[in-house]
C-alpha cells in the first residue's frame, strides 16, 4: 500500500471517479481508495487526483508523479518530500 523511497513514497490507489465529493475512503484491498468528483474522461481525474494530494500533503503538484496506472482506477503515485508517517496519518483513519 505504501512504500519507501528516498526522497519519498509510492503508494498503491485505488480511484473512483464521478463522485459527489473529493474525499480519502481508506485502505482496500492493500490499496487506497480516493473517490474524485472529476470524470474518467481527458486525463481530468489524474489532473484531479494530483491537484487533490497535493492540497492534502501540502506539496506542490510538480513533486506528484503518476508512476503506473495513468488508464486506470488502479494507480501507483510518487510524492516527493513526504514519509510514511505523513500518508499514514493522512490517508489512513
Amino acid at each position: 500500500m505504501i512504500d519507501s523511497f528516498p526522497g519519498g513514497v509510492r503508494i498503491r490507489l485505488l480511484i473512483q471517479p464521478k463522485a459527489s465529493k473529493n474525499e480519502v475512503l481508506g485502505p482496500h484491498n492493500g490499496e487506497i481508495r480516493i473517490r474524485l468528483t472529476s470524470p474518467p474522461v481527458d486525463g481530468k481525474a489524474n489532473e484531479s487526483l494530483i491537484g487533490f494530494l497535493s492540497d492534502l500533503f501540502r506539496v506542490p503538484k510538480r513533486d506528484i508523479t503518476i508512476v503506473r496506472g495513468a488508464t486506470s482506477r488502479h494507480k501507483m503515485v510518487e510524492i516527493a518530500g513526504v514519509d510514511e508517517n505523513q500518508v499514514e496519518a493522512i490517508l489512513v483513519p
